[in-house]
């Protein structure tokens, strides 16, 4: 059974700081390319961030240089840190797990960043 566990998610107040957790079970993790999604309230989903299984990091243009996406195989999870947060970091966070032909999503974690 493929299960995307995040944790991390809660109210943190602006200028705070975020690690996101995403840990991965049932998947060969170590070959998935894996990504951070946010949806804010009335807006589309987003992508922030991805991490191929050799490292390679991208950013959406907006997350540049206020994200950063990390992996660590040997625990089978994916980080998402984010300092200096703000009221417009509102949003669920999402992970996912992609294989090419197959896709896993998380939960999705509440982030709620208070003024």
């Amino acid at each position: 059974q493929v299960q995307l566990v995040e944790s991390g998610g809660n109210l943190v107040q602006a200028g705070g700081s975020l690690r996101l957790s995403c840990e991965a079970s049932g998947i060969i993790f170590r070959v998935a390319t894996m990504r951070w999604f946010r949806q804010a309230p009335g807006k589309q989903r987003e992508l922030v961030a991805d991490i191929t299984r050799d490292g390679t990091t991208n950013y959406a243009t907006a997350a540049k240089g206020r994200f950063t996406i990390s992996r660590d195989n040997g625990k089978n999870t994916v980080y998402l840190q984010r300092k200096s947060l703000q009221p417009d970091d509102t949003a669920v966070y999402y992970c996912t797990a992609d294989f090419g032909v197959q896709y896993y999503w998380g939960q999705g974690p509440q982030v709620t960043v208070s003024s």
